[in-house]
């Protein structure tokens, strides 16, 4: 009997052992990970009929603009093509991957973080970890 009980208390110490093992293994391989929303910022593309484009590692730096973001998802291969007018505070975008803007209609609306912009994506500066979604949409 007592043979039996010292091979359970064995069994049970692996399994302990074993699980203690997992747990400190996923921990420290979590913790090197890098964060993708440092230093990043992402943006999303509605464009309101069931489609959207996500960009969701653009490096950030100090100063940044909504439309410098832009121009970085311009270059990438799979990017979006804009055409705007101006810049810095008087910057306005008119159209995305040949989406234009209707005037009184749907236009391109951009938000940082759910908040509606009240300053032009030329003047508009985003800070690391900041998601802007632009959505073809009436303004309301």
């Amino acid at each position: 009997m007592k043979n039996s009980t010292n091979q359970s208390n064995l069994a049970l110490r692996l399994v302990f052992g074993l699980m203690l093992a997992i747990l400190l293994f996923s921990s420290s391989a979590h913790a090197q990970k890098p964060k993708s929303s440092t230093n990043t910022v992402q943006i999303v593309i509605d464009y309101n009929d069931g489609v959207e484009k996500h960009f969701t590692v653009i490096p950030w730096k100090a100063k940044m603009t909504v439309l410098d973001a832009m121009k970085h998802a311009e270059k990438h291969p799979r990017g979006v093509k804009l055409k705007y007018r101006g810049s810095g505070s008087i910057a306005f975008l008119t159209e995305i991957d040949g989406l234009k803007n209707t005037g009184s209609g749907k236009n391109w609306i951009f938000r940082v973080n759910g908040e509606k912009a009240e300053k032009s994506f030329g003047a508009a500066q985003l800070k690391s970890g900041d998601t802007v979604l632009w959505r073809f949409e009436l303004y309301q």
